[in-house]
């Protein structure tokens, strides 16, 4: 289908090009934020781990209580058509499950909406460019803004409630840094909009685990490391336990592992990519071209 190669959404059925996709001004998606979503990479010609994309995306309705009346065989199924249709082999896929718009006009209820469910694909997207991380990349720990507590907006439900994320890549733009990460009330290290963070000490590997998306690419890590047989924790990570890390790195269905070598002042791993994060970036892309990782585009 021509006019999709920039772009090409599914809404109601239908494969347009994605700029001519709307949303009603009403829907609670928009509105209210009111809304779920996940995201698959795509990597020459095939979907990585797309059912544990689903999965997730279906978990993530659970917890919101949205039902879009299609099941995982109707998802999956859009979502090669519309990739599919756009012709595109290294990708960037979204899922969307949206509140919807009242019933009645003026309801207040959001069990009287009409939920739904849309998609979107674009050219792959990298959290951090390429060039960037082999020159060094850079990570601001926010400074006037935390997390969203857990018990306000559930973290494991992928969600478009950004306004703590937002207000911090500010600080992080104005700082001159790449992205940002955010801490807990408590001063723990959660994560950063659109990734994970891990920190390598003496040759194992911590992540937080409260606060954070489970990410598939973070889980896409520890299965690495397991393979690698490198240690890795799943706690509470204090910011001054991750400043006297030796590496750190994030992970993020738009590139991977990603090594930084900046956090703040400190410089990590003499300002190169560390030799483990550097490794595990390797070897996901390594990963993603496994064939049990791999959905062809077109046969789901």
């Amino acid at each position: 289908m021509t006019g999709l190669e920039h772009g090409a959404a599914w809404m109601k059925g239908r494969i347009i090009p994605i700029a001519e996709a709307t949303l009603p001004i009403t829907d609670w998606g928009l509105t209210h934020s009111d809304i779920t979503y996940d995201v698959v990479p795509i990597w020459e010609g095939a979907f990585f781990r797309l059912p544990d994309y689903v999965a997730r995306f279906e978990a993530s309705m659970a917890a919101c209580r949205l039902d879009i009346g299609m099941d995982r065989d109707a998802i999956i199924a859009a979502l090669h058509a519309m990739v599919g249709a756009a012709g595109l082999q290294n990708a960037y896929c979204a899922m969307v499950a949206s509140r919807g718009v009242p019933l009645i006009h003026g309801n207040r209820d959001p069990r009287h909406c009409a939920n739904h469910f849309f998609a979107w694909v674009v050219p792959y997207v990298h959290v951090i460019k390429p060039d960037v991380i082999e020159a060094g990349a850079s990570v601001w720990i926010a400074k006037d803004v935390r997390r969203i507590p857990a018990d306000s907006v559930n973290p494991r439900a992928k969600n478009y409630h950004w306004g703590d994320f937002t207000a911090g890549l500010f600080e992080a733009k104005d700082a001159g840094f790449e992205t940002t990460v955010l801490l807990d009330h408590a001063g723990n290290v959660t994560e950063g909009p659109g990734f994970n963070i891990f920190a390598v000490k003496d040759g194992r590997i911590v992540t937080p685990n409260a606060g954070v998306l489970g990410g598939i690419t973070r889980q896409t890590v520890l299965e690495m490391c397991a393979e690698l047989e490198i240690q890795t924790t799943e706690r509470a990570l204090p910011l001054e336990e991750l400043m006297e890390a030796d590496e750190i790195f994030l992970s993020s269905s738009g590139g991977g592992v990603l090594p930084i070598t900046r956090v703040d002042a400190r410089i990590f791993s003499n300002g190169v990519p560390g030799p483990i994060g550097s490794r595990l970036r390797t070897l996901y892309f390594d990963w993603v071209m496994r064939a049990e990782h791999r959905q062809p585009i077109g046969k789901p």
